[in-house]
């Protein structure tokens, strides 16, 4: 024996004929990256220790290879220049002018900026 309970009210007319199967479905679909981002973003934050032991260590690689590169960059710059400049063609020496320039720029304020990241000691 199936029985069939019919409505009577029209808002319960309306809120059934408002969850259809495609509708939560759809409701679904729209929900799910955002529930997924959240339960990333509160596992992120449930991740209470991280061990940066080697940052300092891996910091100080790059300050160093901004330092050598810095130096390679402006000895390049100016011996580039130079030899321009000594075969009388000056307006040709300006670009490693601004060469020797970047490099002491990634020489100074490179190292500088790395080692400020960790707080190490130029």
């Amino acid at each position: 024996m199936k029985t069939t309970v019919q409505l009577k009210s029209r808002l319960a007319n309306r809120w059934a004929q408002r969850f259809t199967k495609q509708k939560i479905a759809n409701a679904a679909r729209m929900l799910a990256p955002t529930l997924i981002a959240l339960s990333f973003a509160s596992a992120a934050h449930a991740q209470g220790t991280m061990d940066f032991s080697g940052a300092q260590t891996l910091m100080g690689t790059f300050k160093t290879f901004a330092v050598y590169a810095g130096a390679v960059i402006c000895f390049g710059g100016l011996i580039f220049a130079g030899i321009r400049m000594m075969s009388g063609r000056f307006q040709d020496a300006i670009p490693g002018l601004f060469g020797a320039l970047f490099g002491a720029g990634v020489l100074g304020w490179g190292a500088g900026w790395i080692g400020s990241l960790t707080g190490q000691s130029m």
